[in-house]
């Protein structure tokens, strides 16, 4: 679909309209979740985008000239320096706290709904809305998904013992039979005759069985379990 030269004030309309719910079917969505970018985040990331696109569209020199006397011109000018700003916004949206990147999706979202709102606001109605579909999909629909892939989970575990008691070879051989990995990573004179063993114990598991795992109530029920953490890890 080629921008028409003389948008009129109902063309202009639908832009903004379909930007706007596009924009809020998508903010919806993430609102629902928790996120920092929740519906009107969302909303003014494709309306600064779709406006900025209209405004190019009315500023154009177009007296005298037809559609195809724009052929030497860079579309790309525009739209590469708004999706550059959008950069600055998502991201501020992503967070590292120890091993764990969260607001990674959010970021994603952001940039994509700017990209619609470009389409809405270049007249390209038909591609953003198909655009805003398939975002909303891959939010809803593929998290589906998501939750079911096994991931790798991680976890240090500390147990007390007496000196001999267990013995490595008998905690790696307990552990390993119930299909986890074992790595020794320390010991610790805690007295005379006991001890402290940190070891970290990983597995794979969908992040719909929730945490934590079995593993924590089978250690606790074979050994003087002091400490079990979690270590977070991938991306969010």
């Amino acid at each position: 679909m080629e921008m028409p030269l003389y948008p009129s004030v109902t063309d202009i309309a639908l832009r903004l309209f379909l930007t706007v719910v596009a924009g809020g079917l998508i903010g919806i969505n993430r609102e629902a979740g928790g996120h920092s970018a929740g519906f009107r985040t969302t909303v003014l990331a494709a309306l600064a985008a779709s406006l900025a696109m209209i405004l190019a569209n009315s500023i154009l020199d177009v007296g005298g000239k037809t559609p195809g006397s724009f052929a030497t011109m860079d579309p790309m000018r525009l739209p590469l320096g708004i999706l550059t700003g959008m950069g600055f916004i998502g991201g501020g949206a992503i967070l590292k706290q120890g091993n764990t990147i969260s607001g990674v999706t959010t970021a994603a979202t952001l940039w994509a709904v700017t990209v619609v709102g470009l389409c809405f606001g270049s007249g390209n109605l038909v591609l953003g809305s198909v655009g805003t579909a398939i975002i909303l999909l891959t939010l809803i629909g593929f998290k589906w998904v998501d939750l079911r892939v096994a991931r790798r989970r991680r976890a240090h575990v500390v147990i007390e013992g007496a000196r001999n008691t267990p013995t490595l070879a008998e905690f790696f051989k307990t552990v390993q039979s119930e299909g986890y990995g074992v790595t020794f990573l320390s010991e610790t004179d805690v007295g005379e005759e006991r001890r402290h063993m940190t070891f970290e114990v990983h597995w794979e598991q969908p992040e719909i069985d929730g945490n934590p795992p079995p593993l924590l109530d089978f250690l606790t029920s074979r050994y003087n379990l002091q400490s079990f953490e979690m270590v977070a890890e991938g991306f969010r």
